[in-house]
């Protein structure tokens, strides 16, 4: 039993890793790079504890809201945006937009794995399954909205400052939403909770619809080594 919990822990964060190495079409990074991104990733582990018994210990609230947001949501991705910014950001390796969606992904998924292991070790097989369709996903898409926004703060000439707050925000947004909306159907009647369940399902469509559009705009900026603004697809404002 041990050994399949551990498979069903570990899988789908295996195939999302390939899925993204695969779509850095133009130059591949090195794998020892990636994989230290990835350990970068576990490490956040116990960043972000850190950062939540910091913030705990300056205000705490026990709704739902504060559970979603500053207990999950902004830690996990603030501890994920260090560690993605002190792996790579210097790295000669970065040299085309696609890279910060990898790396990111990278960052994201090492910290998913340890996460989904403790989860449903904890949980079973249910809790596996569930976490295989949803948390694991969840964390990849929220490394996608990380990752192209920091690219956009590496690349451009001005704004990278504001790129970068959207890289971390944009992120910490989306996983407090997608946290929010799963935890608040314990909370709420059973009839309103079918209602917010079905708009989490809308919203989980939309998060994949805007993931696959940023891994699409960057595949296609990373073309240019040398970018002429004229030529780069910045997409509408590139806003989340």
């Amino acid at each position: 039993m041990g050994i399949v919990l551990l498979a069903l822990s570990v899988l789908p964060v295996i195939i999302l890793m390939v899925y993204i190495y695969r779509q850095d079409k133009y130059e591949k990074e090195p794998i020892g790079l990636l994989i230290r991104a990835f350990i970068g990733g576990m490490i956040a582990i116990p960043l972000d504890l850190l950062i939540v018994s910091l913030i705990n210990s300056i205000f705490y609230s026990e709704t739902v809201f504060y559970s979603a947001f500053m207990e999950a949501g902004f830690p996990e991705e603030l501890s994920k945006f260090i560690i993605l910014f002190l792996t790579i950001w210097w790295n000669r390796n970065f040299n085309e937009y696609m890279d910060g969606i990898v790396y990111a992904a990278f960052v994201g998924l090492g910290f998913a794995c340890v996460e989904n292991i403790m989860y449903v070790y904890e949980g079973g097989i249910g809790t596996g399954i569930i976490r295989a369709l949803l948390s694991v996903p969840g964390h990849f898409l929220f490394a996608v909205i990380m990752g192209y926004f920091f690219s956009l703060a590496k690349f451009s000439k001005k704004g990278k400052f504001g790129y970068l707050m959207t890289a971390l925000f944009g992120a910490a947004l989306a996983h407090g939403l997608f946290d929010w909306l799963l935890m608040i159907t314990d909370h709420i009647p059973e009839a309103l909770a079918f209602i917010i369940f079905g708009l989490f399902l809308w919203g989980d469509i939309k998060l994949w619809r805007i993931g696959l559009k940023y891994i699409r705009r960057h595949q296609e900026n990373s073309q240019f080594k040398d970018p002429d603004p004229k030529q780069i697809n910045w997409g509408a404002g590139d806003k989340f």
